[in-house]
């Protein structure tokens, strides 16, 4: 008796056709996550902080809190320089500094802002070239960073605060700018209307969704608003980091795989780090960490600054709070009241009744305010 031959059948042809796909869906996507990874992983840029360092640094907490020193530079090279406008010259300072302490269970958030005019006691660097940078005993905060660069601007925090920076991240105009058009951009709100043609922000009183170039005009005006004085525009950029965390919690990241390559390309190129963080593992990481703070999980304050004996373009700390608030810090309590009740004002925030024709008030001294930067 003859063997019967089968002939496969329309829904097992179906059937082996889907399994088929699916396999090769499974590798083409191992190996764009590969890719990805890769392609990430070159855009980092990283400092071997620990290694300049070495041990005589304050000591790591061991509570699980933790800190995180940004800077955002003013370097005009390549389309920085677009932006930004003005000229530095070669070298590049650090325009913002924060530092972010993260709390023992990874659920709330202080930022502190240090103005970059403060005169603070620079300490002996070694730059990148392994070149020994003098310390000084009064010097401006942001010119450590210029002088010394990431290592020496952290060496100076530290000094500064008493506390570790755990971490280092840094971003320049640039790299901002594309990071707020790859979230989709940034909504603030001004209650008095801004024109600054150094930054080139012109805005009318009200709400505005800025795009990127518009966002940075925004954390780098000064003189269009308020008493033209650095404490205002770090009040600006407060304003700037909530709205940003607002943003970023709406854009739907881990649902929109497309979305996700875009912001973690953008971000990737954008940024320096510390060694520690220099891959994306330790970067994601990060994230998870700091995913359930927003912006109702995270105080913002000035360091606490009056103006500097015998030149007021400049500030120096103010005692005992600016102690009480680095003490805070490190001991992971909240910021002192005393701390928060005497925060420079938002000039973009200014009770709409006020006289345009008030005399500004001097660049270092910081005027009263009720509540906290929350």
């Amino acid at each position: 008796m003859a063997e019967h031959k089968r002939v496969p059948s329309r829904r097992r042809k179906v059937l082996r056709t889907a399994a088929c796909a699916f396999v090769a869906l499974v590798v083409l996507g191992a190996g764009a996550a590969v890719y990805a990874y890769v392609r990430l992983n070159g855009n980092i840029k990283s400092v071997d902080i620990d290694g300049r360092l070495g041990d005589a640094r304050p000591p790591a907490a061991t509570d699980g809190s933790f800190n995180v020193l940004v800077l955002g530079s003013d370097s005009r090279n390549g389309e920085n320089g677009d932006l930004a406008g003005g000229n530095t010259g070669d070298t590049a300072r650090s325009d913002t500094a924060m530092v972010l302490h993260v709390n023992q269970d990874h659920s709330r958030a202080q930022i502190v802002s240090i103005p970059r005019d403060t005169l603070v006691a620079r300490p002996d660097c070694t730059d990148a070239s392994g070149r020994t940078v003098p310390g000084a005993k009064r010097a401006m905060y942001n010119s450590a960073f210029e002088s010394g660069g990431a290592a020496c601007a952290v060496k100076t925090t530290e000094q500064l605060t008493g506390l570790r920076m755990d971490h280092y991240l840094q971003i320049d105009f640039a790299g901002f700018a594309r990071v707020v058009d790859a979230i989709g951009g940034a909504t603030v709100t001004t209650t008095v209307a801004i024109h600054d043609k150094d930054s080139g922000l012109d805005l009318a009183a009200g709400e505005h969704h800025l795009d990127g170039k518009q966002a940075l005009a925004f954390v780098r005006t000064r003189h269009g608003v308020g008493d033209g004085s650095d404490l205002g525009r770090i009040e600006l950029q407060k304003q700037m980091v909530k709205s940003l965390l607002r943003q970023a919690g709406g854009a739907g990241l881990f649902t929109d795989p497309v979305k996700l390559w875009s912001i973690g390309d953008t971000v990737t190129k954008s940024i320096t780090t510390d060694s520690a963080l220099g891959s994306v593992n330790s970067l994601v990481g990060l994230v998870q960490e700091l995913k359930g703070i927003g912006p109702d999980q995270l105080d913002m304050v000035t360091l606490p600054v009056e103006a500097a004996p015998g030149d007021p373009n400049r500030v120096v700390e103010q005692q005992p709070q600016a102690d009480q608030l680095w003490a805070a810090l490190k001991a992971d309590q909240e910021v002192p009241r005393a701390v928060v009740s005497a925060q420079p004002e938002n000039p973009a925030q200014a009770a709409p009744t006020a006289s345009p024709t008030a005399p500004a008030r001097s660049a270092g001294k910081p005027s009263a305010k009720a509540t906290a930067a929350r």
